[in-house]
């Protein structure tokens, strides 16, 4: 059973144990908007909730964007599939940090990810991570916003990654993009 991310911090023990698992999707049919991390990192893994860690902006900029109506805490994040929001990501095991994943993993996570959208049909589906999106779907020269190729009838974005190791981004540069894509949905 997950523990709440509200009242415990998982231990060093933990963490290590965390490596190279796997949590499960937030998904279902017919989402507005299916986000996609790179992968989960070892506070997910311990805690068994997407985007766990502290200082993680993902909740914060989901927040502000207008995505949801107040910030959710990685242990309620059962609410977003209310909101026609989930969570998936291009690698399933976890790391320490995304940089750890080879290119191979990455490129059958893109293939991987490509099923997954065709099973579960969202009208969009967010990439969080500009070159994780350009190694799993062979896209180069991709950068932040809509792409031109959907998958199917799915729309494609590609977003910042809201890790809190991205120093590019603001928490409120990262809620604007987000709420490019709301705006874009309305």
């Amino acid at each position: 059973m997950p523990r709440s991310a509200s009242t415990s911090r998982p231990t060093a023990a933990d963490l290590a144990a965390a490596r190279d698992v796997t949590i499960p999707d937030l998904i279902a049919p017919g989402l507005r908007v299916l986000f996609c991390g790179i992968n989960p990192g070892l506070w997910s893994g311990a805690t068994g909730y997407h985007f766990a860690r502290p200082g993680n902006r993902f909740w914060p900029a989901l927040h502000r964007s207008g995505f949801s109506p107040r910030q959710l805490r990685p242990d309620e994040q059962q609410a977003l599939l209310d909101l026609g929001l989930g969570i998936t990501n291009v690698a399933p095991r976890t790391t320490a940090k995304a940089d750890e994943l080879t290119k191979d993993e990455l490129r059958a996570g893109g293939i991987a990810l490509r099923d997954r959208v065709a099973t579960y049909r969202p009208r969009v589906l967010a990439v969080l991570g500009l070159g994780a999106y350009r190694t799993a779907f062979a896209r180069p020269r991709t950068v932040v916003g809509p792409q031109p190729d959907p998958l199917g009838d799915t729309e494609v974005w590609v977003l910042p990654n809201p890790s809190g190791l991205n120093a590019h981004y603001t928490v409120d540069a990262l809620a604007a993009e987000f709420r490019t894509l709301r705006e874009a949905l309305d």
